[in-house]
């Protein structure tokens, strides 16, 4: 994709570098002969559209397995319940066609929260080619992607194989143990109504003390884009949130 100054690129992918991709995979080159080292690589993709049921029905990126993100929450996360509930993850992953041996890319309308959440389980559980479609459908649309009607079947896949990232996940106890550490910086990406107490959609209502508020929202541009480094690094200082802290976004 066109380079915006991001430290990782590959963490983003653009419609037209996706539809690339999977014109790519419809005519794959032919294999290495062994003489010239080892087997083909041939860049397989599993694309996840993780939209409402009728949209994905209304139309999707061919080839797009459905899995809506949207109600999968957890309140307790206490070592316990969350092993339970990264478990059943792992098994709807494979229940709905989550390739582990795959790119696996995730979308929705736009970039957003529930594209991201697909993209933290796979981060989560070590899958090292993830990526998140930048500007969701929406773009894809808007670039001349085409667009597919015909249902899924999710194709049977291995139990994703995980290699568990624990950094990549902090609980409750060891947040409330790291409060008022000056290197600690608590990122609250809700709305401003449930930041500020207005909507309760959590066991209580309101904030984390000390949490500083950056809607997600605010991440993207009026496209549904995720905005440039620069701009997303300046709005970031601004509020406190900086390379020498350790940041826990919830």
């Amino acid at each position: 994709m066109t380079d915006r100054g991001y430290a990782n690129p590959n963490l983003l992918i653009s419609p037209e570098a996706l539809r690339e991709r999977l014109e790519a995979l419809r005519t794959p080159p032919p294999l290495t002969p062994p003489s010239q080292g080892g087997e083909r690589n041939d860049g397989s993709t599993c694309v996840v559209d993780t939209r409402p049921t009728h949209e994905y029905m209304a139309g999707h990126i061919p080839g797009a397995v459905h899995f809506d993100l949207y109600g999968l929450s957890l309140n307790d996360t206490s070592e316990r319940p969350f092993k339970a509930f990264m478990w059943m993850i792992g098994y709807l992953f494979s229940q709905r066609g989550v390739d582990p041996q795959k790119t696996i890319i995730w979308y929705e309308d736009i970039s957003g929260t529930c594209a991201a959440r697909g993209f933290w389980f796979c981060e989560y559980f070590g899958h090292k080619d993830v990526r998140v479609l930048d500007g969701g459908f929406n773009a894809w649309r808007e670039a001349g992607g085409e667009i597919s009607v015909a249902p899924v079947e999710p194709p049977d896949v291995a139990a994703f194989d995980t290699q568990i990232r624990p950094e990549a996940h902090i609980n409750a106890e060891d947040i409330h143990a790291n409060l008022g550490q000056n290197d600690f910086a608590l990122l609250d990406t809700r709305s401003a109504d449930e930041h500020y107490g207005r909507v309760a959609r959590a066991v209580r209502g309101g904030a984390i003390p000390g949490s500083l508020h950056i809607e997600w929202r605010n991440n993207l541009d009026e496209s549904g884009r995720f905005k440039s480094a620069a701009e997303l690094r300046a709005m970031y200082a601004a509020a406190g949130i900086t390379p020498d802290k350790r940041i826990m976004c919830y």
